[in-house]
């Protein structure tokens, strides 16, 4: 196991990064502020949502296969019922990195998902986001960072 910051450094270093649970309605939903955040610092970045054909503007695709020349690593931003069907989709894939968003409330953590990633090789972080690390962090993340990491919703080694 390693710290979440070594983790997060190394899913942050990957460039093509899929975000599940994007929303056509993005008032209130992290996978959209997760998305766009991606996006502004130069990530080549994919909105996952099989309900929505563009978000934000941009192509929205149905799951993560659909992503044309495929993913690197994945942002798990739905209900945690979904979370292990999208790992399970990762594996399937060859994806070696997927974070799984949780900041307020339970997120989108599952320990199925969880422990079933692990088995298959992949880096889970199970807990937090992105946009509380550097080079995505602001100041308010990095202070729920502080906060969660405390409350056991950012782990401390994955």
């Amino acid at each position: 196991m390693v710290t979440v910051k070594v983790a997060a450094a190394e899913f942050l270093a990957h460039r093509r990064i899929a975000v599940t649970g994007v929303s056509r309605n993005p008032q209130g939903h992290g996978s959209n502020a997760i998305y766009q955040r991606l996006r502004e610092r130069g990530y080549e970045v994919s909105a996952i949502n099989p309900n929505a054909n563009e978000v934000a503007g941009d192509r929205c695709y149905p799951d993560l296969a659909s992503v044309p020349g495929g993913v690197e690593a994945v942002v798990i931003g739905t209900r945690p019922d979904y979370a292990e069907a999208t790992m399970r989709e990762c594996a399937e894939l060859g994806i070696k990195y997927v974070w799984m968003h949780r900041s307020f409330g339970a997120g989108s953590v599952s320990d199925a998902a969880t422990e079933f990633g692990r088995k298959q090789g992949i880096t889970v972080i199970d807990g937090g986001c992105p946009l509380m690390f550097d080079p995505t962090a602001d100041g308010a993340h990095k202070v729920m960072r502080f906060v969660f990491t405390r409350t056991g919703k950012v782990p401390k080694r994955v």
